[in-house]
């Protein structure tokens, strides 16, 4: 369970970031003030998010290959922050298991996205699971 929060943790400070413009490492920093994580999951929000915004440019022209017809600025905040968030897992920590990152990932957008975000993420991660990652 404190994984899954530490992943909704990270969600929510790419979110801020994105939504906001706002600096990584304060974001990251006043995030962590507001819960409680173990030292373990601390660090992996901490990497996830440190990743993502690392990777942003190659996440994001990933996310626009196979979003078709849909540029990455022009998605909903909460799908684009999850999806840079699944995509990364999947792609640069191969520790954790595809499955185990899409489910997490259509769980975020059960909780956090609208009616159809379950299933546009569903369906965009299965295309990167499908082709391989990065093309």
């Amino acid at each position: 369970m404190s994984r899954r929060l530490a992943r909704q943790v990270a969600f929510q400070t790419l979110f801020q970031i994105d939504l906001s413009q706002s600096d990584v490492e304060s974001t990251l920093r006043q995030r962590l003030e507001d819960v409680e994580l173990e030292a373990d999951n601390r660090e992996y929000v901490y990497r996830l998010v440190r990743g993502v915004m690392q990777q942003l440019p190659a996440l994001d022209a990933q996310i626009s290959a196979i979003s078709k017809g849909w540029e990455v600025h022009r998605l909903a905040f909460v799908d684009r922050s999850i999806l840079r968030l699944a995509i990364f897992e999947i792609v640069f920590m191969d520790e954790i298991p595809v499955r185990v990152t899409v489910n997490e990932a259509v769980e975020l957008a059960k909780i956090f996205g609208d009616d159809e975000s379950p299933r546009f993420i569903n369906g965009l991660l299965g295309t990167v699971v499908r082709d391989g990652g990065f093309e």
